[in-house]
C-alpha cells in the first residue's frame, strides 16, 4: 500500500513537472524541490526519467519543453484499487457529484468500474429519481452500492477480477452485448490528444461495448491523468460526448478536445 501510494506521488510529479514545461517552457531544480517538498536529488532524478523518455531536455539547473512533440507520460503499471481510491478523494468527488447531476435525467444507465465511477454511483444513488432508473454494470462495487436504491441493477456475468471486484471476459461481453444504454459513464487511467487509455485490455473491450452500445458517453477523468498513457487505447477523443474533470486540461489538450466534439464540464473540489 504505502509502495503504491509512493508510486502514485511520483506520477503526479510527473505530470506536474509536464505540465508546468508545456505553460512555461522551462522548470527549474530548486522552485521544484520548494514546490514538492522534496530534496533537488530527487527532483534531477524525476528529470533525469523524463529525459530518457524524450519528454524534456536537461539544462544547467533544470530542465526545457524536448522539441520531440507532445508531452505525455506513460504510466502502464496499475496501483491497487485501495491506492487508487484513496488518491485526489477530492477532486474525484467533486466530479462524481457532477456526473449525477447530468445522469439525473437518464433512465438505462451502463457504469464502469473505477474509483470515481464508484463514487459517482453512490452520489446516483441518493437523488431524487434514483428509483426509476436501471443501472448495468461489471462491477460488483458499483452494484452493492445502487442495490435497492435505484430501480433495477443488472449485473454482467464472466470472471472475477479479486482487487478490482470486477466481471471480465466473454461471459461478460455477452451479458450486455446485445443491449442498448441511454448513457454510458466511464473510468479511464489516462487522456492525451491521441484519446482515452486504460491499463487493462480484458477492461477496455467492456468500455468499448458500453460505448458502442449507448446513445450518449461519458468519461469522468481527474486532472491528474492528463497527457497520460497506459497499456491500451479505448478509443478516440470524439467516440465521448462529455468529459467530467476537476481542472481545465492543458491548452493544447483542451484544443484537442474541443476539436473533437467533446464538451468539457469543470468541477472543482470544495
Amino acid at each position: 500500500m504505502a509502495e503504491a501510494k509512493q508510486k502514485l506521488q511520483a506520477q503526479d510529479r510527473l505530470s506536474s513537472i509536464l505540465r508546468r514545461l508545456h505553460a512555461g517552457g522551462t522548470v527549474a531544480v530548486a522552485d521544484l524541490a520548494r514546490e514538492f517538498s522534496i530534496s533537488d536529488m530527487t527532483v534531477r532524478r524525476d528529470l533525469a526519467e523524463l529525459e530518457r523518455d524524450g519528454l524534456l531536455e536537461r539544462v544547467h539547473g533544470g530542465a526545457r519543453r524536448s522539441a520531440a512533440g507532445p508531452l505525455r507520460l506513460i504510466d502502464d503499471v496499475e496501483p491497487t484499487f485501495d491506492a487508487r481510491a484513496a488518491h485526489n478523494r477530492s477532486a474525484k468527488a467533486a466530479i462524481a457529484r457532477a456526473a449525477a447531476q447530468a445522469l439525473a435525467g437518464f433512465r438505462s444507465i451502463a457504469m464502469d468500474i473505477g474509483t470515481t465511477t464508484l463514487l459517482a454511483a453512490e452520489a446516483l444513488a441518493i437523488q431524487p429519481g434514483a428509483d426509476k432508473q436501471q443501472i448495468f454494470t461489471n462491477s460488483l462495487r458499483i452494484a452493492g452500492v445502487v442495490a435497492g436504491r435505484v430501480g433495477e441493477v443488472y449485473l454482467s456475468g464472466g470472471r472475477v477480477r479479486p482487487d478490482e471486484q470486477s466481471l471480465l471476459g466473454p461471459g461478460a461481453i455477452n451479458a450486455f452485448a446485445h443491449l442498448n444504454f441511454e448513457v454510458a459513464v466511464l473510468g479511464v487511467s489516462g487522456v492525451t490528444d491521441e484519446g482515452f487509455f486504460d491499463y487493462s485490455i480484458e477492461e477496455t473491450e467492456m468500455k468499448r461495448l458500453y460505448l458502442n452500445r449507448s446513445a450518449h458517453r461519458i468519461v469522468l477523468c481527474d486532472s491528474s491523468k492528463f497527457h497520460r498513457l497506459s497499456t491500451t487505447r479505448i478509443c478516440a477523443l470524439g467516440a465521448v460526448d462529455l468529459l467530467i474533470t476537476d481542472a481545465a486540461p492543458p491548452p493544447e489538450l483542451e484544443s484537442a478536445l474541443k476539436g473533437a466534439g467533446v464538451a468539457l464540464r469543470i468541477a472543482a473540489p470544495n
